[in-house]
């Protein structure tokens, strides 16, 4: 049996401080005393402050000033030799915005120290909200629709029973033609009864908007750039590289907060399900057709084996890949949006040859 590799002291002192140096994940060892004792570059690059600034001011400085509270109970568990693991609190970078970490803290109270580990999951966070928005407006959806089946329910009642009457009052075997005209007069005019309670309802659809969103003009590559702004975290730790051409339609008729939901979900499964070792490569084209605008994207990753996935690719729940973040909501929030707006989306792809989305846009 070989005996186990034994690195000299030195040796280990350089891999541990190149590990510290060069890791995406926030590094720190903070003080009981509310101080950070010592942080990696990521943590710097992430708020935007310096070593020096960072080192200088109370931790609670940088907390959100509505997590501070909360963020203080928990860490009295730590003083008392209690580890904190997978809790979650918000950050203010330098310039203001919100940073959403998960921590996994470990107390050493000997040395009154805490040596903590975070990822930064703003983007997961953004991708749950968009979830939300959208479970609330079916949850809504589905309450009105209830309603109105209710409503149709009792409306109906009357012009139905006037339908069964009239065959009530048929005889066939004494019938003449004077008698027919007078019944078919009868069952049309409940027809029509019951055509104008239905056309009724689809005006109370049409005005609650239940089905539909506010449509605007909307810059296209405004609305990337907002997204990628708050992915700039996810996307400058992946090195993800961007080519987009919007030289042939600047703009679409679309919602606003749909059109941002597509870039989101779009983005952070390309950088997700790049292909391991490479870059994530994301290339963005619009395109102007006779009564539609089109936004082709596309990207270089693991793709989608078609044949196999068939029509399930834009269902709920429905995953392809072993990620654990892999929650099958994205696309199937994306086709939701785009379909109900009268849009269409269509995907084009092989397994490892990437993916390319077909996104059409309704001018009208």
């Amino acid at each position: 049996m070989k005996a186990p590799l034994i690195l000299p002291t030195g040796k280990q002192r350089i891999n541990k401080e190149l590990f510290f140096e060069v890791s995406a994940d926030l590094l720190c060892i903070a003080g009981f005393d509310g101080f950070f004792k010592e942080i990696n570059p990521a943590v710097s690059n992430l708020l935007g402050y310096s070593h020096e600034e960072l080192l200088s001011r109370p931790i609670d400085f940088f907390i959100h000033p509505e997590d501070r509270h909360i963020t203080s109970q928990y860490r009295e568990n730590l003083k008392n030799n209690i580890p904190l693991l997978n809790y979650e609190n918000r950050y203010l970078t330098k310039n203001g915005e919100v940073v959403w970490l998960s921590w996994n803290s470990i107390p050493r109270y000997e040395e009154q120290l805490v040596y903590a580990i975070a990822k930064n999951i703003t983007h997961l966070k953004l991708l749950e909200k968009d979830r939300n928005v959208l479970i609330a407006s079916l949850t809504k959806i589905n309450h009105d629709l209830k309603q109105l089946t209710y409503t149709t329910s009792h409306d109906l009642r009357s012009p139905v029973s006037n339908l069964l009457s009239v065959f009530d009052l048929m005889d066939t075997s004494v019938i003449t033609d004077e008698e027919t005209i007078q019944l078919l007069g009868i069952l049309k005019s409940a027809a029509e009864g019951l055509k104008d309670t239905l056309n009724s309802y689809v005006d109370v659809l049409v005005k609650n908007d239940l089905l539909t969103g506010k449509i605007e003009e909307l810059d296209i590559e405004a609305s990337l750039d907002k997204v990628r702004h708050s992915l700039r975290s996810l996307i400058e730790n992946s090195k993800a590289t961007f080519d987009v051409d919007f030289s042939e339609a600047r703009s679409l008729r679309y919602n606003r907060a749909y059109l941002e939901s597509t870039f989101l979900n779009l983005i952070t499964n390309s950088i997700k399900y790049a292909i391991p070792g490479k870059t994530p490569e994301i290339f963005v084209v619009s395109r102007k057709l006779a009564r539609t605008t089109q936004l082709i994207y596309s990207d270089r990753g693991l793709g989608f084996d078609m044949p196999a996935v068939n029509d399930k690719v834009f269902g709920l729940n429905q995953t392809f890949h072993n990620h654990a973040d892999g929650k099958g909501v994205g696309l199937y929030l994306i086709h939701n949006q785009i379909t109900n707006l009268g849009g269409s989306i269509l995907l084009e792809s092989e397994p490892n040859q990437g993916a390319k989305f077909i996104l059409t846009f309704r001018d009208t």
